[in-house]
């Protein structure tokens, strides 16, 4: 059975609209964008050093 007492104990309030585009926006992320120019960034630094 659940107790209540102990849930309640557990419970925190969830932020506002705005902390929580503040707390989204404000985390520096690495997206699949990021990773892909990083790649190709890295193969035409790797292809201008072969060249040489």
């Amino acid at each position: 059975m659940i107790n209540f007492e102990e849930e309640l104990k557990k419970f925190h309030p969830s932020l506002e609209i705005e902390e929580a585009e503040d707390a989204i926006y404000n985390q520096d992320l690495t997206d699949i964008a990021d990773l892909l120019v990083g790649l190709v960034k890295e193969d035409k630094e790797s292809a201008s050093e072969d060249k040489q």
